[in-house]
């Protein structure tokens, strides 16, 4: 196979429970697939996107590396959670080079952090709808301490971070890539671990972002507290594996209660949303992450909010080798595989 010029990073998945790593490559058929890992992590070892033991998952990050014999080092990397603050603002007209010198003053009224503490990025929109002499500006803010223990990490793991994302813009990166997506709302909902984020598109620009601590190890919590098993255990239930520990009647009563509690908390944001933008409607929900495989959260899911709720497939526009990767294996990773995939999709220079 013929390799074009090489500009990509590998795409690195920090995540509570799993580190995943994609690496695409540019041929002449196309962008490619070439490699795609994951390895679990204990527990407590990232909590609330916070690195709790660095030594640790930097090991587990040269494990990952190694055993993809992966020589690349330049890597994508993505932050989550309320250390991060995405938002929408309205700021007077002005060039992108006035607006370096003055986006401090302008982002203080919507950081709830001391703006010293944060590390700032924007990107113009366009000129605001509402206002002739306004422009519609997203607003990035990070808190500068989750950002250096990030790259600290990489550090340790003999990785070179060139491009440091956001969660939710990485999923939207390979939405992006895989979707051919027309002028309508998007509800773009990662259920990872500990975390559920929620994007909404508005022509495909997020207009509305927020994070809320449900995840799938609520299920797991709630096993173990039922039948006082392991972690790995209650991973191995949640799975579907056979096992005397709990009825089929007791499990679905635990996971119906937990994917009613993500509707209800994902219907109150979506309302908020609503309530900002009467007139617009949200037909198309995408999910990702572990709690997009549960066939109930779907049906709930689509009949609480009446859209349309599909599970997203980050390799669809992506050629893929079949002596290489097994279909029915990348079938069932994709939800948990969109995010590193989204970094994957990058390249360096890229703002």
């Amino acid at each position: 196979m013929f390799f074009l010029k090489k500009n990509r990073l590998v795409g690195l998945d920090i995540g509570s429970r799993t580190l995943k790593l994609a690496e695409i490559v540019d041929t002449k058929a196309g962008s490619t697939l070439k490699n795609f890992s994951t390895i679990n992590i204990e527990p407590g070892l990232i909590e609330e996107g916070s690195v709790r033991d660095p030594e640790a998952v930097s090991g587990y990050i040269r494990e990952l590396f190694k055993s993809t014999k992966l020589k690349d080092k330049n890597v994508a990397i993505s932050i989550g959670g309320y250390s991060v603050i995405v938002k929408k603002i309205n700021v007077q007209t002005m060039t992108e080079d006035e607006l370096h010198e003055t986006i401090h003053f302008e982002a203080e009224q919507y950081i709830p952090f001391d703006i010293s503490e944060v590390n700032l990025d924007f990107q113009i929109l366009g000129g605001s709808e509402h206002n002739p002499n306004q422009m519609n500006v997203l607003l990035v803010a990070a808190k500068k301490e989750m950002i250096s223990e990030y790259i600290n990490l990489m550090k340790m793991a003999k990785l070179n971070p060139r491009i440091i994302d956001v969660d939710a813009f990485a999923l939207q990166n390979i939405l992006n890539f895989n979707y051919s997506l027309e002028e309508e709302n998007i509800a773009l909902i990662d259920i990872g671990a500990s975390k559920t984020s929620l994007n909404i598109l508005k022509d495909n620009v997020s207009e509305f972002m927020r994070d809320v601590s449900l995840g799938c190890e609520q299920i797991n919590d709630k096993i173990a507290s039922t039948v006082g098993c392991t972690i790995e255990e209650t991973e191995a239930i949640k799975l579907g594996e056979e096992t005397d520990l709990i009825s089929a009647e007791d499990l679905k009563e635990i996971v119906d209660s937990v994917v009613t509690d993500w509707c209800i908390e994902i219907k109150r944001a979506l309302d908020f949303f609503y309530s900002t933008y009467p007139e617009e409607q949200i037909g198309r929900i995408v999910l990702s992450g572990g709690g997009a495989n549960i066939k109930k959260f779907l049906e709930l899911l689509a009949a609480e909010t009446s859209a349309e709720v599909e599970v997203i497939n980050p390799f669809q526009n992506f050629i893929i080798d079949s002596n290489r990767f097994d279909s029915s294996y990348l079938e069932q990773i994709a939800p948990q595989a969109a995010i590193c995939m989204g970094l994957a999709a990058r390249k360096i220079g890229d703002k």
